[in-house]
């Protein structure tokens, strides 16, 4: 591996002190868990089922009767509980419930308390988690197989529908935890049962075996991460695979296709790839420019493609991935940091397509990005994949989670109406509030488990520097050309100062602190004998670093009026306003019914005033700013011939947009119409 290219610190290195992080990580480890476990058990009244552990169970008891001799049949059940979810009120014990991937949700809880008890040393939780990860064993067929829909629906089934079937996805889930609980705990359990299954798929795909890749992706990058655990060739050797039969003819999507189009009596369908961009299998890998299809299994595959890039030190594949960013984040990414413009396949649209109030932005999607940028930070540190990965974060990802921990949103859009959720079918995926629980519930553990490793995102090094993408307060053991050296970075966004002290440890290397363009720097303060440098949006602070160094410096976090490019239809003659990382919106809770009448003056953002409060047992920072508002009498008519609009004064007061809809339910508006001059 190309020694330029730089890690994340082991989670048990970046301890975070960080007052706002802080709170969102204590939420998680004792409101969010804790209800997510219930969940998994379907024990959360009014909430949509889970059926994880029911699923689980009964897998393990098949796998128990055909280790016995046993014919298990499986039950007779009318309907494609693949595709059509069953909330049966007596569920038959030996049956699969839910969707194909309903194995990934659990796997996706379980990396989440990895990484909590990574952090903090709890046997009250690793005891809870061992009951999934027994559970999870118990479940592995003899082979090494691990899927629970094909295990109690026919073995015989398996691996011949990758396109849609997402055994490969939830392969990828499990070996993610798997990796985790290991780091956590120092157990094999879990990894071992990841390795068989991964020497299952082994056995059936790759050079010397069949064409296959996932459908949904997440493999690629799990599989990497399974060879950097391990240092098992055969994993990355997998995964290399996996990324270069892609998009390639004949289709593998279409050769599965034509077999079960053929038992159905169905003429066959042609076998190139063009047909699947919702798969992102309509050309190979290394030749794609734009980012398309669904938008999670997108943001999936760049992350794998940008591990592979690093681990086999790829320059072709590392310039596919830097066009797929600069189609993601230059052309088709929300304000919020929200990717995936149309609820059509869940999917990214045309570019420059990014409506407000039918916006689909899911939330796995935007935590999908965050995992592309840091990889990308990996390769190459430079500032704007960190501006766009905090960008996700502090607005996306935890908008899909209401301020307790306890109901999330799938979809985020920028606009809201109530009214018009309810009564158009066009917006019929948008939810006005936040639900206790999906059936499809890939997003709430997805955030459980990236909060939870934050501090894999707030730095990274090489051998001989440190990189801070992140200002978020926190203690920082890093090893800087084999030296040891234990930092304190120490953030104060309200009073505008920060420090990066070191603690103890003696060491010569570099350190580089990112320069966040929403921060304007009052200038730094140094310690004697450092070399300061800039590049690509990092200062970089060179020297024999002693106990008691330090780096201060000042700054203010002035609100901006942000417009977006011209060619946004959506947006044009809009501004949204945003402060620090933090993007605002507008809620009816403060501002009333009909915020599209709303006017803003640009100007209005140095007027604006910042002060505290209560959002829904949070106090966080909110916004009031002049403005107008257009009176719209109730009995005008529909057309009549143009004239100056009425307006009256109006103070507008704006709120993080992750925490709206905290309050109940209401109207929200990101974009704001300019005043006419």
């Amino acid at each position: 591996m190309n020694e330029a290219y730089s890690a994340p610190l082991p989670l048990r290195s970046v301890r975070v002190t960080d007052d706002f992080w802080g709170r969102e990580m204590e939420l998680i480890r004792s409101a969010v868990i804790p209800y997510q476990w219930e969940a998994l058990n379907d024990r959360i009244p009014g909430a949509a089922k889970s059926w994880w552990t029911h699923n689980m169970r009964a897998a393990a008891r098949a796998v128990a009767a055909k280790k016995a001799g046993k014919i298990y049949t499986p039950v007779d059940r009318t309907g494609d509980i693949a595709r059509q979810p069953q909330d049966e009120a007596r569920p038959h014990p030996d049956a699969f419930y839910g969707w194909v991937f309903q194995d990934s949700d659990g796997y996706k809880w379980l990396e989440a308390v990895a990484y909590q008890l990574s952090l903090r040393p709890d046997e009250a939780l690793k005891a809870q988690a061992q009951q999934a990860v027994d559970m999870i064993c118990a479940a592995q067929e003899e082979d090494g197989y691990l899927d629970t829909y094909y295990t109690l629906n026919g073995r015989e089934n398996a691996f011949t529908y990758l396109k849609d079937h997402h055994e490969l996805y939830c392969f990828g889930h499990l070996t993610e935890a798997a990796v985790a609980w290991k780091q956590a705990t120092g157990q094999d359990d879990l990894l071992n049962a990841a390795r068989r299954f991964a020497a299952c798929i082994a056995r059936r795909f790759g050079p010397k075996g069949e064409r296959g890749c996932p459908g949904h992706e997440i493999a690629e990058m799990a599989l990497m991460r399974l060879y950097e655990e391990t240092g098992e060739e055969e994993w990355r050797d997998l995964s290399r695979f996996f990324l270069d039969v892609r998009g390639t003819d004949p289709s593998t999507f279409a050769l599965e296709e034509n077999r079960r189009r053929q038992v159905q009596g169905q003429p066959p369908l042609p076998v190139t790839a063009d047909r699947y961009s919702y798969y992102q299998a309509h050309r190979p890998v290394r030749q794609m420019k734009e980012a398309v299809g669904h938008a999670v299994r997108q943001m999936y595959l760049c992350s794998g493609m940008a591990d592979e890039a690093r681990l086999m030190d790829d320059p072709e594949m590392k310039a596919a991935c830097e066009r797929l960013w600069h189609s993601t984040a230059q052309e088709k990414m929300y304000v919020t940091g929200g990717v995936g413009g149309t609820h059509v396949g869940e999917a990214f649209s045309r570019p420059y397509d990014l409506p407000a109030d039918t916006a689909y932005s899911e939330t796995c999607a935007a935590i999908g990005l965050a995992f592309f940028a840091r990889r990308m930070l990996q390769l190459e540190p430079r500032a704007e994949y960190a501006e766009v990965m905090e960008r996700a974060l502090y607005n996306t990802v935890l908008s899909g989670m209401a301020l307790d921990g306890k109901s999330f949103f799938y979809v985020n859009p920028l606009e809201v109406d109530p009214a018009a959720c309810e009564s158009d079918e066009r917006l019929r995926h948008v939810k006005p509030i936040r639900q206790k629980w999906f059936g499809c519930a890939c997003c709430p553990p997805n955030i459980a488990r990236i909060v939870s490793s934050l501090g894999q995102y707030i730095a990274t090094q090489n051998r001989d520097t440190l990189y801070i993408h992140l200002l978020i307060g926190s203690e920082i053991d890093a090893v800087l050309n084999g030296a040891p050296l234990k930092l304190r970075l120490d953030v104060d966004m309200g009073a505008g100062k920060a420090s990066l002290t070191v603690a103890e440890g003696s060491a010569q290397g570099a350190i580089a602190l990112r320069e966040p363009s929403w921060m304007r720097f009052n200038g730094y303060q140094l310690c004697g004998g450092i070399s300061v440098r800039s590049s690509q949006g990092y200062s970089i602070f060179t020297k024999a670093w002693q106990p008691g160094d330090s780096i201060e410096w000042a700054f203010t976090m002035p609100v901006q009026a942000l417009a977006a490019s011209p060619l946004v239809k959506e947006a044009m003659d809009q501004v949204c306003f945003v402060r620090g990382p933090f993007v605002y919106c507008a809620e009816e809770k403060d501002n009333g019914k009909g915020l599209h009448l709303l006017r803003v003056r640009p100007e209005a953002a140095k007027e604006a005033a910042v002060t505290e409060a209560d959002l829904g047992g949070v106090s966080l920072p909110i916004l009031t700013l002049p403005g107008k508002r257009v009176k719209a009498a109730a009995n005008a008519p529909l057309y009549a011939p143009w004239q100056p609009p009425q307006e009256e004064d109006a103070a507008i007061t704006l709120v993080p947009y992750f925490a709206w809809n905290n309050r109940g339910m209401g109207e929200m508006r990101v974009w704001l119409p300019v005043e006419q001059r």
